[in-house]
């Protein structure tokens, strides 16, 4: 008994705040679909690394490039700056201005963090509506953005980065509204 009760003691000492409010940890699943999220912006960035090396090098020693490669790089920063958009929401390591908050106290700075998550939450949830309009009219007038490929599959990124931020947005000020850091 009284070991137990030694042993209790220790281990809630060692227990951080910290890690007393921190949220639970991610499910298997999750873990693979931010892996699979992070291995595709890498696989973007090599790709763009490696067309634009090559573009250069054949304009400037062979005089020719591929007559895709510009239009192609154009598309792959649009996927890059979304998927990295989406990544730093993932790790709430976005831009935002904190001038405010850092002479709130933590009452109001939570509530300011929350209404502020909510009102981008809400300004992504109107970017992914109005990006799937454009998906849409994209797909019923057929356009092409490089070659045989419809402008729609490169558009794809917009509704679908602005619909992840937007959940994860949401679920970090719920997460926020019951107290979790």
């Amino acid at each position: 008994m009284k070991c137990s009760a030694i042993y209790r003691n220790i281990a809630h000492s060692t227990v951080s705040e910290e890690e007393k409010t921190a949220s639970p940890p991610e499910p298997r699943w999750l873990r693979w679909l931010h892996n699979i999220e992070d291995g595709l912006l890498g696989l973007i960035l090599f790709t763009m690394v490696v067309l634009a090396s090559s573009q250069v090098i054949m304009r400037n020693v062979f005089d020719s490039g591929f007559s895709w490669g510009d239009p192609l790089l154009r598309l792959l920063v649009l996927w890059l700056g979304l998927m990295g958009a989406m990544v730093a929401t993932r790790l709430d390591r976005h831009i935002t201005v904190d001038a405010l908050l850092r002479v709130l106290t933590p009452g109001p700075q939570r509530i300011a963090r929350i209404l502020t998550k909510l009102a981008t939450a809400m300004v992504c949830g109107l970017l992914a509506y109005y990006s799937a309009r454009l998906v849409a009219i994209d797909y019923e007038f057929q356009s092409l953005v490089i070659g045989a490929v419809p402008a729609w599959v490169g558009d794809l990124i917009l509704p679908i980065a602005f619909a992840v931020m937007t959940l994860r947005l949401v679920l970090q000020a719920i997460t926020l509204f019951r107290g979790h850091t």
